[in-house]
């Protein structure tokens, strides 16, 4: 079974940025917040509103305080007007793609023109749009209603931004032919033309397609509507409880694509859903899942993965092996994930549904696993050396405060923060530190090695370990900003982030490759640059296309690491 997420699947630009500006909100506005209307149209992200404490406004009273959100699909200028006056502070937080159909149709209003909207005239966002034009709006959802209308001396054409491309194409070119004078516009947004196209390529690529996403949502509906027309078995679901996986078990591929307001745990949550319904055709490939699930969920492959890393730092430094610092790294890492795992259910809920039920199944298996490896590993480091101990003792006392440990508020700009993981990007750099500690400095602490090859073993682990956190943390974004973390991709941006993760890991390369040429590391050492290489290609696949699900993005990934042990063990 092979199964394909639409690249243009989930939030689109104007809903990302609807949903980032009323959870910034929350986290910094101490007062009540709103939104007029709700925010966009999808039921699990409203949902979570609500469990945010951020209520839907659906009529403007005389007199109102807090802060009042104007729904990405806009409103009409008096509504936002009378916001204001009933003394809410109001942000807008209107598409700037629906802006700009807004300024049109209001720029031409002002000279006379009548408004020809093509659109769902009770949609909130031609309502929104009907308000510019100062009473001389039409609507039309078909040929036919266009030729119904008069022939206006002027007027413009605008479309709903998530308007039936084939339809308004249609309708532009009657109105070239029959009323020349008319001023066209393609206010279509791009991202509503991209998600119909590549809905129709799938379509003639897969045996069957997903349509994922709020059933109130205009351009979910459309996206379903361009799948129905196409010549295989198609279904729209709001989430993978609606899915009657019966009907497509025929099919040999499947492709899952979502409207602009559909969040992205929704889609991992449907491919995770189809992957297991599928995997009962074939109990080898199933077993084969079910093994790679278990061993990243549990953990158990990142930790083997630090201890491997451990293991080709300390080739790197020249060390004899003896694999106890391999161990205790290996050890520590798993405890610390097992533990923030733990701690971030909240989250997972949002990033990665599967992992939060798994977690909340088996918790009190995980805790005892992440007590028992944390104190083995403590013993270990015990065994090489005082040193080695205090060290692996501070950092697993940090690591356990991370999540409680109040702390003054006078460190935040907010007096909201008091923890130590309330502070901003602290996360990423936390964790990089950490696996830099056991995978580098703890062997040479043990071996007194030479300073400048634990800086270039230092270097190099910390450079994957970063990579590798900001990564999940591009991925994870969403859940974060719905639980009111502050990691160094929501600080950065996306696309900042991937920019800095992409020039550590060629960092890695340089250095491994120039340092090996140059002598000053073992013969062979440069075969480690494959694997920041391997780690290059696998985010720029992930930056321009959606062919992997994220289990299989982290699976690869922290397989990685067990990679660089092994090419470690051959230099």
């Amino acid at each position: 079974m092979k199964i394909t997420i639409a690249k243009t699947a989930g939030f689109c630009m104007g809903v990302r940025r609807a949903v980032d500006m009323v959870l910034d909100a929350s986290n910094t506005f101490d007062g009540p917040i709103y939104t007029y209307g709700p925010l966009i149209h999808n039921p699990q992200v409203l949902e979570m509103l609500e469990g945010k404490k951020i209520f839907q406004l659906d009529s403007i009273p005389e007199k109102g305080e807090g802060l009042v959100l104007i729904r990405a699909h806009g409103v009409p200028p008096e509504d936002e007007i009378a916001l204001n006056r009933a003394g809410f502070r109001v942000m807008n937080a209107t598409c700037p793609r629906v802006i700009r159909v807004q300024v049109i149709i209001d720029k031409h209003a002002k000279k006379g023109y009548s408004t020809i909207i093509v659109g769902d005239p009770k949609h909130p966002e031609v309502v929104g749009l009907l308000g510019y034009t100062r009473g001389s709006g039409y609507t039309v959802t078909s040929m036919d209603q266009l030729r119904a209308l008069p022939r206006f001396e002027n007027a413009v054409l605008v479309a709903q931004t998530t308007q039936n491309t084939a339809l308004y194409e249609e309708i532009k070119e009657w109105c070239t032919e029959n009323a020349p004078h008319y001023m066209l516009f393609d206010t279509i947004c791009g991202s509503t033309e991209k998600r119909q196209a590549e809905a129709r390529d799938l379509a003639g690529k897969n045996d069957a397609l997903i349509v994922v996403g709020g059933k109130q949502s205009g351009n979910t509906r459309r996206l379903a509507q361009v799948a129905a027309e196409t010549q295989i078995p198609a279904v729209h679901i709001e989430d993978v409880s609606e899915l009657d996986i019966s009907r497509l078990m025929d099919a040999g591929s499947i492709a899952i694509t979502a409207g602009a307001s559909t969040p992205n745990w929704i889609i991992t949550d449907t491919c995770a859903k189809v992957e297991k319904a599928f995997q009962q055709r074939r109990p080898v490939l199933g077993a084969f899942v079910q093994a790679r699930d278990f061993l990243t969920k549990t953990n158990l492959l990142l930790a083997a993965g630090a201890g491997s890393l451990a293991y080709a730092c300390s080739v790197l430094q020249g060390f004899s092996q003896t694999l106890d610092h391999s161990v205790i790294a290996m050890l520590y890492v798993l405890s610390m994930q097992v533990l923030n795992n733990i701690f971030t259910i909240k989250a997972d809920r949002y990033n990665n549904p599967d992992r939060a039920v798994f977690y909340e199944k088996y918790l009190n298996y995980l805790r005892a696993m992440a007590l028992c490896s944390g104190t083995a590993g403590l013993y270990i480091a015990y065994s090489t050396g005082p040193v080695p101990f205090f060290i692996l003792l501070i950092m697993s006392l940090l690591g356990l405060a991370y999540n409680s440990l109040k702390i003054s508020p006078l460190l935040f700009w907010k007096k909201k923060k008091s923890r130590i993981k309330d502070i901003p990007g602290s996360k990423t750099v936390l964790i990089t530190l950490a696996w830099g500690i056991v995978t580098c400095i703890l062997p040479a602490v043990s071996n007194r090695g030479s300073f400048f090859l634990l800086a270039l073993a230092f270097l190099f682990s910390t450079g994957l370990a970063f990579a590798r956190t900001a990564f999940f943390d591009i991925l994870a974004i969403q859940g974060d900003r719905i639980s009111g973390k502050e990691t160094l991709p929501i600080l950065l941006g996306e696309q900042k982030s991937f920019h800095l993760i992409m020039g550590l890991l060629i960092f890695d390369i340089v250095l491994m490759m120039g340092a090996s040429f140059l002598g000053l590391l073992p013969e062979n050492a440069f075969w480690l640059a494959l694997v920041p290489l391997f780690m290059v290609l696998l985010i720029r696949v992930s930056k321009k296309d959606k062919l992997l699900s994220g289990g299989q993005y982290e699976f690869l990934i922290e397989s990685s690491f067990l990679a660089a042990g092994g090419l470690a063990a051959v230099i």
